[in-house]
């Protein structure tokens, strides 16, 4: 495991023993895992070194630990010059993806044109209940199945596609601190408008705008715009401003947590141009999976 992950410290406890297995299903642009200790764990793997490692539960319990701090869903991700640990029962059973700093970073140099200057630091939690992160959580367990088949080794084209579609996946759904230089309008098949009103959004998030604001800057009618997001992206306007603040209040509360930054949620929230804070909670955990006073502590 050392030689297939990165140099960990293992502590076996007592108590009931199931049957153990490790098994690598796929090795080639990522790499996927079956593990099951058989044994309750407690794993304490240090600073990740150049990849990034998604914890998929499939059986059992156990709690995991990025940055020192428990993640508050089952689905995890920790990448490079990040602390993972783990405390699992002998059932637990887990499916571990791991990917190359150098994909993602190729990934993301797919979408800017220029490639980040550090690794990205993904929010840890992986909310399963944001319908986005489920699919994604699908496709990961589908390739689990298509990887032991033996249509895996008669087609590695298939494989390969498989891996693009986990990789800018994750890049594109998963809040990072790289998030704000993915802007969405930077996709090619959109109308302009719809890029224009897009960019208006990234650029004056802090700022009071209506729809007739994003009108104007995309030069189009409020109807026609409205028209664009729905058949687009089935959203209105309004809604994707709205997610476009929530990252920027997120991103915040991160920094807030690992101590970069001081400040409250509030705060936070204000200053990105939510003023009723009962509701901005609201929309927070519907988008994150948890409330913004625990994204702040670190929890």
């Amino acid at each position: 495991m050392t030689e297939e992950f990165s140099p960990h410290r293992l502590r076996i406890g007592r108590g009931h023993r199931a049957p153990g297995r490790f098994r690598r299903l796929h090795r080639q642009g990522l790499a996927l895992y079956e593990l099951g200790w058989g044994a309750p764990v407690e794993v304490a793997a240090g600073e990740l070194p150049d990849f990034y490692n998604i914890h998929i539960p499939v059986a059992g319990d156990g709690v995991v630990r990025v940055a020192g701090r428990e993640v508050s869903t089952p689905c995890s991700v920790a990448g490079p010059g990040m602390t993972l640990g783990m405390s699992l029962s002998a059932q637990a059973d887990t499916l571990i993806l791991c990917l190359p700093q150098a994909t993602v970073d190729n990934a993301v140099t797919g979408h800017t044109g220029e490639p980040p200057t550090t690794a990205l630091r993904f929010t840890p939690a992986l909310p399963d209940a944001d319908p986005a992160v489920a699919a994604w959580l699908g496709t990961a367990r589908a390739f689990a199945q298509f990887a032991a088949s033996p249509l895996a080794t008669r087609s590695p084209l298939a494989a390969a596609h498989f891996e693009q579609v986990l990789v800018h996946g994750l890049v594109g759904l998963q809040p990072h601190d790289h998030s704000v230089a993915l802007p969405p309008h930077t996709h090619p098949a959109l109308p302009r408008a719809v890029r224009r009103a897009m960019a208006y959004c990234e650029e004056h998030a802090a700022e009071p705008v209506s729809v007739a604001d994003m009108a104007v800057a995309a030069r189009v009618s409020p109807r026609t715009l409205q028209e664009c997001f729905r058949s687009h992206f089935g959203t209105t306007p309004v809604a994707h401003l709205r997610r476009v603040r929530l990252d920027r209040v997120h991103q915040d509360l991160l920094r807030i947590a690992d101590g970069s930054e001081s400040g409250t949620v509030a705060e936070a929230a204000t200053r990105w141009g939510f003023t009723h804070l009962g509701r901005f909670a609201a929309y927070y955990r519907e988008t994150y999976g948890q409330v913004p006073s625990r994204t702040a502590q670190g929890r």
